[in-house]
């Protein structure tokens, strides 16, 4: 299984994942392994919110076509994972917190470029990224 991060699942939907990650995360969907949490789906709508994300259809749409994608399985935040995202101390943004307790409570990798999650993993073993 995989969790992709909020941008990792943006460039996966636009394509623009390099071929190695692409293929990780196109083996995970034919398996029904590929995650995407509902807190993804928030972050999209305070990134278009804020203006900081341009989309070329409305949000809504944007956001029912992704996780609508061939293989995905909306990753469900447990009460537990909420709860343990205060225990993890590697990021102020409670989004990642939150998507990288999803990732541990599933046991799935993390797709994501956050140097921050990244150095935090390998420090931790808590959690297996793939970097994008």
């Amino acid at each position: 299984m995989i969790l992709l991060d909020t941008h990792a699942a943006l460039w996966a939907i636009e394509s623009r994942l390099p071929s190695k990650v692409a293929k990780t995360i196109d083996a995970a969907s034919g398996r029904s392994e590929l995650l995407l949490s509902p807190i993804s789906a928030w972050e999209i709508g305070m990134l278009v919110s804020k203006g900081r994300l341009r989309l070329q259809e409305p949000a809504d749409a944007f956001v029912a076509r992704l996780f609508s994608q061939p293989g995905v399985v909306i990753a469900n935040l447990t009460p537990l994972a909420a709860m343990q995202s205060a225990m993890v101390e590697m990021h102020a943004d409670p989004a990642d917190r939150m998507l990288v307790a999803t990732a541990i409570a599933y046991g799935a990798d993390f797709v994501t470029r956050d140097a921050r999650i990244i150095s935090w993993a390998k420090s931790t073993r808590a959690l297996r990224c793939v970097a994008c």
